[in-house]
């Protein structure tokens, strides 16, 4: 690394990850193929700029299904839905194209098959976010709500032969959530693990990325918004690794230059659903500001794909 440049260190993986692209790519084939205008109930990825290109293409952002006109296409976002709203879709014959990622899928089907064995369900996870809203859907009678280690105190008690589970919503921190579980299990001895992580690989990944660099930067810089839970987390994970201060920009003009002071090494990286277009921007910011040289820090290579719901897949051609 240069020492008379100042350094930029960039975290590899960051940005998009395979359940988003999916559910962007969900979205934008809608509009291929049906044309606008194409609903999207919530968000489909929580991200500003993502929001407003599609939204400039003729998609509709609508919070729920009662918003969308009879018979026309809505799209589920990535976060998933409860049955609720896919009732809700029916009724009103929408044309239902499910973006969900299917890691949260999974934790969806983890929730009705332990409901169905007569568990109670503690979900670790931030109250509101749609992903937990969507998955406490499954099961509400047996779904409890575990917000943050001050949850664990506020968690029901329950009959010392009653069956419980742990599941987690999916973009949490990896550390935290296990402070959480350690908590849970000093309150519940008999509380079972899911079958497999719930956390999923894409946030884990962004987390491990951030940690090998967060020692070696004074500033971290994590593209991504504000309501974007995985974003977020970086922020956390970057402070409590070494990073002296991070801070969470969807775009690189809302970086202060008051950061830069003093500061040597910026680190950077993105939330899984940031498109690699604003990390380049704030690479070019910080370049015009002295911040020349640039080591991307790989700690792994994904190569995880999902498949585009039935509807919208490239028939296949025969040999």
């Amino acid at each position: 690394m240069s020492t008379t440049g100042k350094n930029v260190l960039l975290a590899a993986p960051r940005g998009y990850c395979a359940g988003v692209d999916r559910a962007v790519e969900t979205v934008e084939k809608a509009l291929e193929k049906y044309g606008a205008p194409i609903y999207v109930r919530k968000e489909i990825v929580h991200n500003k700029y993502v929001v407003e290109t599609l939204s400039q293409r003729g998609v509709i952002f609508v919070e729920e299904t009662d918003e969308v006109p009879e018979g026309a296409h809505v799209v589920f976002s990535a976060h998933g839905v409860s049955p609720a709203v896919r009732e809700s879709a029916q009724q009103r014959n929408l044309m239902a194209l499910d973006a969900s990622c299917p890691l949260v899928t999974k934790v969806h089907n983890e929730v009705k098959r332990f409901a169905r064995d007569g568990y109670h369900i503690l979900l670790v996870g931030h109250e509101g976010h749609e992903e937990v809203e969507g998955t406490a859907g499954e099961a509400p009678d047996v779904v409890h709500l575990v917000d943050g280690v001050e949850g664990v105190e506020a968690a029901p008690d329950f009959p010392e032969d009653q069956k419980l589970v742990w599941l987690s919503q999916t973009t949490l921190s990896v550390d935290e959530t296990m402070e959480i579980v350690t908590r849970l299990r000093e309150k519940y001895p008999n509380l079972e693990n899911p079958p497999s992580d719930d956390i999923c690989y894409a946030t884990q990944n962004r987390q491990v990325a951030v940690k090998a660099i967060a020692e070696r930067v004074e500033l971290m810089i994590v593209v991504g918004s504000q309501n974007s839970s995985n974003s977020k987390r970086l922020v956390e994970v970057a402070l409590q690794n070494g990073a002296d201060a991070a801070y969470l920009v969807d775009y690189a003009n809302q970086i202060d230059e008051a950061w830069l002071e003093d500061v040597e090494t910026v680190g950077v990286t993105s939330g899984a659903s940031v498109p690699e277009i604003l990390v380049r921007e704030v690479v070019e910011y910080l370049d015009e500001r002295g911040f020349t040289d640039v080591e991307q820090v790989t700690t792994t290579t994904e190569t995880i794909t999902f498949a585009l719901p039935r509807d919208l897949r490239a028939p296949r051609t025969k040999a």
